[in-house]
């Protein structure tokens, strides 16, 4: 299994394999070490092997994982603005079936990395990726409600760490 997390102590991002076999993630950057609580992996046996399946995340540790295609977002995005701005230019030019070709085409490109492409577990509260055999065969989709708990949650923390309230209206006096 490998890991893919945020450095609490230096905000580096930090990718670590074999981390079912590890006591401690040491982050590269600056070196600060968390200890992975016991209990947190359980064995299982399947196919003749024994395989790891995460209880909760290693760095936070919360309960709350959920499971989403492995798949960088901007490439994706850049995917649909390329096959857009390219249909733009042939419906300018009026060819009407070069302009669906491409549509067509830049969506089946789509199907067909959501199709390929692995899943990875990601932890709501902290953002830590885990890759891996097995990692999501029993983790839930995205679920709004529970990201937008921990995203405000986040957000008064970051208020009160400001030495402000969350929250609140900044009050201005003339």
């Amino acid at each position: 299994m490998r890991i893919t997390y945020a450095c609490p102590a230096c905000h580096a991002t930090a990718s670590l394999d074999r981390v079912e076999e590890r006591t401690a993630l040491d982050c590269p950057a600056c070196g600060a070490g968390l200890a992975v609580q016991p209990g947190l992996l359980e064995w299982r046996t399947e196919g003749g092997g024994r395989r790891a399946r995460l209880q909760r995340c290693l760095v936070c540790p919360s309960g709350e994982l959920f499971a989403r295609k492995d798949f960088p977002q901007r490439l994706g995005v850049g995917i649909v603005v390329v096959g857009f701005a390219a249909s733009c230019v042939t419906w300018g030019m009026r060819l009407l079936v070069p302009t669906f070709a491409i549509l067509f085409a830049t969506a089946l490109v789509d199907v067909v990395l959501y199709l390929f492409m692995p899943e990875c577990l990601v932890c709501y509260r902290c953002g830590a990726r885990y890759r891996g055999d097995g990692v999501c065969d029993d983790a839930g989709g995205f679920d709004l409600e529970t990201h937008e708990r921990h995203r405000q949650a986040a957000a008064r923390m970051r208020g009160l760490a400001s030495g402000g309230v969350a929250g609140a209206p900044s009050e201005s006096r003339p």
